[in-house]
């Protein structure tokens, strides 16, 4: 079975649809995402990128079509829990962190599961914990600010905490909604290194607006509208394309 899952892709939507009162957010929507792909995902507002995100991640339930992760588990059978104990990650736009806890304190909170704060601050802690939340902390550029509460944070600070936290939970495929937004140009850059680092190991699609960031990721960019693959490709090549010009690009 390994081999056949090795040359499976990690995330394959098929002929995926779902209406909302009517209207098609998502119209036979068809993505493959590879194992140690980052792929950035684009589109005008209400080109179905959120609700994408909300199919993978089961909190929306299509209408048809399948959604097969590592080849084999179809995600529309599953609720959110069993999704997210696969391996599947999601940052927001907005982050939630604990932000009267250290940022150290935040990565032991996310990498021990949620048992109530007081339970996992004061449970037994192995050197491996100890280990990877140093790994943790160089990955996202924090070590110097690890005995800092979250709240004291900067925007950009705050949003790789979190997608630390989401690291503390080992996914296989990183889902992350807009993250430079806010952002400063030193941050929007830094953001940009740190999810090609990410890259390196697993997964990660990115929704995201700001071209300039997407520049800086370099790698394939999925142009969605109406619900619908409507490029694919170089960022170069899908920003050349009429019809994304005329939809998205032109606006």
């Amino acid at each position: 079975m390994s081999t056949m899952q090795e040359n499976q892709p990690l995330l394959y939507l098929d002929g995926v649809s779902v209406s909302f009162d009517g209207f098609k957010a998502i119209n036979n929507l068809s993505l493959v995402v590879d194992h140690g792909e980052m792929r950035a995902i684009i589109g005008p507002n209400g080109a179905g990128k959120t609700t994408m995100m909300d199919i993978i991640t089961g909190k929306t339930r299509p209408d048809t079509g399948e959604v097969f992760f590592e080849g084999e588990k179809d995600l529309t059978q599953l609720d959110e829990t069993q999704i997210a104990n696969l391996g599947i990650g999601r940052k927001f736009q907005k982050p939630t962190v604990f932000e009267g806890h250290s940022v150290y304190d935040n990565l032991v909170l996310a990498l021990k599961g949620d048992r109530g704060v007081f339970a996992t601050l004061f449970s037994r802690f192995s050197a491996k914990d100890r280990e990877r939340i140093e790994e943790i902390l160089a990955t996202i550029r924090l070590q110097s600010r690890a005995q800092t509460l979250a709240a004291d944070l900067s925007h950009g600070q705050k949003q790789w905490l979190e997608i630390g936290m989401l690291l503390a939970q080992d996914p296989k495929l990183l889902l992350v909604d807009e993250p430079v937004a806010g952002m400063t140009d030193a941050e929007t850059e830094e953001t940009a290194k740190l999810l090609r680092r990410i890259a390196k190991t697993r997964s990660v699609v990115v929704v995201e607006h700001d071209m300039g960031f997407i520049r800086d990721l370099g790698v394939k960019v999925t142009c969605l509208a109406e619900g619908s693959v409507l490029a694919e490709g170089s960022l170069d090549h899908v920003s050349a394309d009429e019809r994304v010009i005329l939809s998205y690009l032109g606006r």
